[in-house]
């Protein structure tokens, strides 16, 4: 039965991974700039706010340790390179109507992480998951045909994110902490970045936000740090209240909206062959799902066996 400490962080996590879904409809409004200026503006304010949250938290201590260690030094810069790669092919992708890729690389991502876990980690996998990266690889194969091309912008998401996951779990932080470390690591590249893109000639374009920017779309710009900081938040929360495998399944709420946004509000194409190609994905993480919470089950029912007393 579901506890009140369960419920209250079943809603957080539906709300931060509804949060990161509508996304979507945030970053098209700020179609008309480039990207990368637009990542840039993103990890500054990010880092604002989570320097102010640090800070009232009084957790500099951590992040400093960690920077003076050399091995996590190391691997909050490779977290901060994927991150970025991360959110540059996301927004990249949503601005020049490819939502339903980043759908596509967001449903891949956690069998991307079972791949890791087995190429990387050496772990085992199940009869269900082999056939889950099995169905996966199928949809990858129709998908290319269907689009004409491999689609690259949802592997670069899947396969950034489920890296990024792998080295994070290498980085002993909490989740504020680390990702005040990997901002404060981008934040000068990113300053670099929205200088040069504000000195107007030599940016590529002419879409730099500090020459063509209104007042609404400021309030958009040095909102992309509160976007960040929100769901984060929220998940940080849920994380340490609800089961990892009723948790995991929520996940998927983020590309589901992006595939619906994409699909029915941006109208995108999906043609048969691409829908097949979604719907060997949907299999593949409905098989991954269904032995998750079987093994869940199968461990609370042993937990509640009693111990015989000899």
């Amino acid at each position: 039965m579901v506890d009140q400490r369960e419920r209250a962080g079943l809603r957080a996590a539906i709300l931060a991974f509804t949060t990161w879904g509508l996304l979507t409809v945030y970053w098209k409004q700020l179609g008309e700039f480039d990207p990368v200026e637009l990542i840039a503006w993103r990890v500054a304010s990010a880092f604002v706010i989570m320097g102010v949250a640090v800070t009232v938290m009084h957790r500099w201590s951590p992040i400093l340790g960690a920077f003076r260690h050399r091995p996590t030094l190391a691997r909050l810069g490779i977290a901060a390179a994927l991150l970025t790669v991360n959110w540059t092919a996301y927004v990249w992708a949503v601005m020049n109507d490819r939502v339903l890729e980043t759908a596509l690389g967001y449903f891949l991502s956690p069998l991307g992480t079972m791949a890791i876990g087995v190429f990387v980690l050496g772990e085992r996998l199940t009869p269900f998951r082999w056939a889950s990266i099995a169905l996966a690889a199928t949809a990858v194969t129709i998908l290319t045909a269907s689009y004409g091309r491999v689609p690259w912008v949802a592997l670069l998401i899947a396969g950034s994110w489920s890296t990024y996951g792998l080295i994070k779990r290498r980085i002993p932080l909490a989740p504020a902490e680390s990702l005040t470390s990997e901002m404060l690591v981008l934040v000068g590249p990113a300053l670099l970045v929205i200088v040069v893109a504000s000195a107007g000639s030599s940016w590529p374009g002419d879409d730099a936000v500090w020459a063509q920017a209104s007042g609404a779309d400021w309030l958009l710009v040095l909102g992309t740090g509160a976007i960040t900081a929100f769901p984060l938040t929220l998940f940080a929360y849920a994380a340490q209240r609800v089961p990892f495998t009723l948790l995991g399944p929520t996940n998927y709420l983020v590309p589901l909206i992006n595939f619906l946004l994409g699909w029915v509000i941006y109208d995108e194409p999906l043609p048969v062959a691409r829908a097949i190609g979604f719907g060997l994905v949907w299999i593949a993480l409905g098989l991954v799902t269904y032995e998750m919470v079987r093994q869940h089950r199968r461990t609370v029912r042993t937990r509640q066996v009693p111990t015989a007393v000899g």
